[in-house]
Parts: C-alpha cells; structure tokens; sequence
C-alpha cells in the first residue's frame, strides 16, 4: 500500500480523497494555488505545497509544478480527483516515468476513450450498443447531409475533442445543416483547439444514465449498478440518483452486462463510468466513458455501502477486486450546490462566507469544503457542495433532500446558490413521479 499520496486537485474532492487516506493510514499532500491557501485540503492534508498562481493552467493544470511537489515530499502516488488533469493521458504517462502511481487507469487506456470517434469504435468492436451515426470524422457539409439523410433527422453534430456541451448541434432538419455545422466547428475549435466534428442519430426524450464499474490490474471488471443523471442543464449534471426510476431489473442487467463488457475491451484499470443515452423504449447506446472519479459517486456509494476513492486507492496499489457486481439497496439522490443564481442564467456568485449551516442528520451527508469566512475564489468551477441523502424508498429520499436543502444555509455578501432550484425540483410533480428526460429544464420554471 502507498505510503504518501499527493492530491493533484482542490476543493471537495480533494478533501474527499484526504479522508479516506487518513482513514488508511496514507499520509497526504494538498497542492494549492494561491487563491486556495486558507482552504480545508490545505488544513487537513499532512502536508502542502503552492504550486502556483490562481489561474489553472498556472496551477492545477501544471505538470511541471506537481511534479516538482510530489518528487520533494516523496509521495509515491498522485490521485487526480475528477476534472483538470484526471483524464489527461500524459499526466498518467509522466507519473509513471518518474516511478509514481498515477491513480486511475494507464495513459494507454485514458487515450482509447479521451477520443469519442475512437471510444465508438472501440465499443462496437466489443459489441456494446452504440449510437447509429458516422463512422469518424465528417469532412464536408456535404458528406454529412449524406450521412444525415441516411440515418434520419434529427441528427446532432458533436466534437470529438468535446465536452460540457460544447461543440455540440441538434439539427432537426437540412435546411439547418450548415449554418450548425459551421457554428459546431467555430467553438468547438476555440475550446478545445480541435474542431473535428462527428454525425449521430438524436435520442429524442432520453433518459442519461451511467453504470459504475471497477477493473483491477488482472483484467477482471464488475460494474455498481446505475446513476440517473438526467436532470441537467446545458449538459451540466444538477441532480443524480441511484438506482434510476426508469430501469428495471431487465434494463439493469443488460446495462451492467454492457458497462462490464466495454470495460474488459480496454482491460480497464481503476474505477470508472461508463455513461449511456437509453430511449423512451429503454433502447441504450453507449455514449462515452470517464475514465476517471466522479462528482456523483457518492449516490452509488450510498446504495451499495463502498467507498470509492478507497477502491480507487487499492487497485492502484495491487489489489485485486472482488469481480462480484453490486447491485442498489435504498435509493440515494444527490444535489449539487453550486455558487450560481438560478434566476438569472445560473451566473456564477462568488464571495466571502459569512454564515454557514450545513444539512444533517440521519441519512444526510454534505461533502463540502466551506466554511464561515472562507471566500469562494470566482476561478474555479462554481460547486461548492454536494447534499446526499440516503433512505429506503424514491419518495422518502426525496422528503429528506427536501428537509435537507431547507437546512442548509450560506450566507454572503454576492453569494447566491442554486438551492432554491433544488427545492422547487423535489417539489415538482412530474420529478417525484420520475417523469423527466435531459430536456426537463428547458421547460422547468423556477
């Protein structure tokens, strides 16, 4: 087992990572720029080192600086909690040319599924449903409307370095395909410096779920049952659950079997993701896999009673897993809290904590970072804590994250947060009945 683990991250998950590792023993290192000098990783890690200024590419997305931290506090692996350089394969390859665990999977595997041409490929080979659309980049407008007509509008064009929404057109007819297919290109070039765009059929009232599955270093998989992530805005996750309302034991079964077959093409290592878009007749199509931690996990952490990061850690230092698949007791729902108002675009709201009340009580867990008098710096990505609550049914779940999010005060001057979204959303007719789609909030009201 490692003996030090560097943190190559910030936030509530870097906090997250620190308790397991004390939990196990594992002394640990924070990495911090200088907007985060008074925050809880920085207080409760064993250890800290400044790797930077403010902005990310100065900090936490610099390789040279964390490397530099790692090498002289002697930590012999790096975990890269979820976002910024959790997915990046050259990281992982570096980690592992100076002789340090780079906790998830190999630069190899993060590669095969970094590209959403390749990763399709990839999974059709392995015989996991997939999208019908192009079989790699489109060249031509028209090349595409070729493609288009074949398959059936409407089509959505998306980028193959994409992300987040970005890069990413419904076109409902040909009329539209070229003014989409140029406005596709243009941003998908300026956010991810590669503007190839790919064709698949669009999945009209889809529901987005995604199977938890785990892979350890001797080609064994197992998958964690399943996380409901449709609720979101602008392709941005707001609520998750586990187990979803729309799978049954059917649609559960051939999922996992799925997600297990995907990660085996890969002999994946570590735990990982594998997300699908499942259709009104509970049809599913792989849509792509985060080789890496995610912000929901705890959902799936509640309902199969396993901590992740702690399964992270052990596969990476050798353990081999048990190959047995979980499967939902309970029903968990998770809340993302982010520093944004709901009543003017989700604008981005940081500022200074003054007052502080997080939700408790049983069945409630708030992993956060906050504090009173901490200041949420306006660089980073706005959440600023999770509420997830745990109880034996769908509906006594939701009464809780009612009572929770009713609890659960910050304060400040500027500061605005998407609670009362969530608390309108657990009060919604068509949500507690389970009736939604990705599309819900496009015509939700708050």
């Amino acid at each position: 087992m490692f003996k030090k683990i560097l943190i190559a991250n910030r936030g509530e998950i870097a906090l997250r990572v620190i308790r397991t590792c004390k939990e196990m023993d594992i002394q640990t290192v924070a990495v911090y720029s200088t907007a985060d000098k008074e925050s809880l990783p920085v207080k409760f890690a064993d250890e800290a080192v400044c790797i930077g200024p403010p902005i990310s590419t100065d900090s936490y997305l610099n390789i040279a600086h964390i490397m530099a931290a790692a090498e002289i506090t002697n930590a012999d692996a790096i975990h890269p909690g979820y976002g910024f350089l959790s997915e990046n394969a050259g990281f992982s390859e570096i980690c592992n040319d100076h002789g340090i665990k780079f906790i998830g999977p190999t630069a190899a595997m993060i590669q095969s599924m970094g590209d959403k041409i390749t990763a399709k490929d990839t999974m059709k080979k392995a015989g996991v449903p997939v999208i019908p659309g192009s079989d790699g980049l489109i060249n031509s407008v028209k090349e595409g409307k070729k493609i288009a007509k074949k398959i059936g509008y409407p089509v959505i064009l998306k980028a193959t370095a994409g992300g987040g929404g970005r890069g990413m057109r419904v076109v409902w007819q040909e009329e539209e395909f070229e003014s989409n297919w140029d406005s596709a290109r243009q941003e998908a070039g300026a956010a991810f410096g590669n503007d190839g765009i790919y064709i698949e059929k669009f999945i009209e009232e889809p529901r987005h779920i995604e199977i938890q599955v785990a892979g350890d270093q001797y080609g064994k998989a197992c998958h964690l049952s399943e996380r409901d992530c449709s609720i979101q805005r602008r392709h941005q996750k707001l609520v998750e659950e586990a187990p979803s309302p729309f799978v049954d034991e059917d649609l559960r079964n051939r999922m996992g079997e799925a997600a297990i077959l995907a990660a085996q093409a890969i002999s994946y290592e570590s735990v990982g993701t594998v997300e699908f878009l499942v259709d009104k007749h509970k049809n599913f199509y792989f849509m792509e896999m985060n080789t890496r931690i995610q912000v929901e996990h705890p959902v799936t952490e509640e309902v199969i009673d396993h901590d992740l990061i702690k399964e992270q850690i052990k596969i990476a230092a050798g353990v081999p897993i048990s190959g047995k698949s979980y499967f939902p007791k309970g029903h968990s729902i998770e809340c993302r809290i982010n520093a944004e108002d709901p009543f003017n675009g989700f604008r981005p709201c940081p500022g200074k904590i003054e007052r502080l009340h997080t939700s408790k009580g049983h069945g409630v867990r708030v992993d956060t970072h906050l504090y009173a008098g901490y200041t949420i710096p306006p660089y980073y990505d706005s959440l600023i804590a999770k509420i997830i609550v745990k109880s034996a049914t769908r509906d006594e779940a939701i009464a809780k994250m009612r009572r929770a999010l009713d609890e659960f005060i910050i304060e400040g001057r500027g500061i605005k947060t998407t609670i009362p979204f969530h608390q309108k959303l657990m009060r919604d007719e068509r949500f507690r009945e389970g009736n939604f789609t990705t599309d819900f909030i496009n015509d939700f009201e708050l």
